[in-house]
């Protein structure tokens, strides 16, 4: 008796080449002007953990381009990212500028494959912390707002701030003009002074476009207007979230 045997079934595995390991997301620095105000490290500090909390396993550290350290040039070749570790760069800065794009630049050289993401303004989820500054300062609905800005002699820097004024009137329905602490023109305390002689009877109210206390919310409180918001950032609370999800926001759109 002959017994007849199948033919055994071969599979093709020619495109096959071993598992692989998924890898690790690049590590997200976060990095910021720096300051010597305690309260303004404190209320940069609360964003960054914040955003360290949100995005779970992927590594979340600071750097700075000033006062404080670790210096962000320094940092990228640091043995704290490990030596083959990939890494983005997210500038906790509000508009373009010598800092958002020389700075960062310069630094992401020193390690291949780094990446620089895009600063966080202008940004509606901006405007949206910022009308809520106003409205717990005590700024009315209908009131005219001065947006008060830092400053920057990079003309995109200054055409983000006077975008950023843009979008934040549409989000108040009002005129809302963009002025500057330094650097650019109008100056702060000029466009106080001319709202004020236009319309006498009618409070000024000024909206800080500044990520956290610090020298320059000094100086646009010193110029005394009538309703003033805090900077985007207030020690002690916790940051908004529309401030995190708009860091995570910049780092995903860097590395994708």
């Amino acid at each position: 008796m002959t017994t007849a045997y199948a033919e055994p079934v071969v599979m093709d595995h020619a495109a096959w080449q071993g598992w692989s390991e998924m890898l690790p997301e690049p590590s997200l620095v976060a990095v910021s002007h720096g300051t010597g105000d305690p309260a303004g490290r404190s209320a940069t500090r609360g964003l960054v953990d914040a955003v360290d909390a949100a995005m779970g396993t992927t590594p979340v550290h600071d750097a700075f381009v000033d006062v404080e350290h670790p210096r962000v040039g320094r940092f990228v070749c640091s043995e704290e990212l490990g030596p083959d570790a990939a890494a983005a760069l997210v500038p906790l800065l509000l508009s373009a500028g010598t800092h958002a794009s020389g700075d960062l630049a310069d630094a992401a050289a020193l390690r291949p494959g780094t990446r620089v993401a895009l600063p966080l303004g202008p940004a509606s989820g901006l405007a949206i912390v910022l009308r809520r500054r106003l409205l717990e300062a005590g700024w009315v609905p209908g009131e005219a707002v001065i947006l008060a800005c830092a400053g920057s002699t990079d003309p995109a820097g200054v055409a983000d701030c006077r975008t950023m004024a843009q979008r934040l009137a549409g989000h108040l329905q009002v005129p809302v003009t963009a002025a500057f602490i330094s650097a650019a023109e109008p100056r702060l305390g000029e466009a106080i002074n001319a709202a004020r002689t236009r319309n006498p009877r009618v409070r000024t109210a000024v909206a800080t476009y500044l990520l956290a206390p610090g020298y320059f919310a000094d100086l646009a409180a010193a110029c005394t207007p009538d309703v003033l918001g805090k900077p985007l950032l207030v020690p002690g609370e916790n940051p908004p979230q529309e401030l995190v999800d708009l860091v995570i926001k910049r780092y995903r759109q860097a590395i994708a």
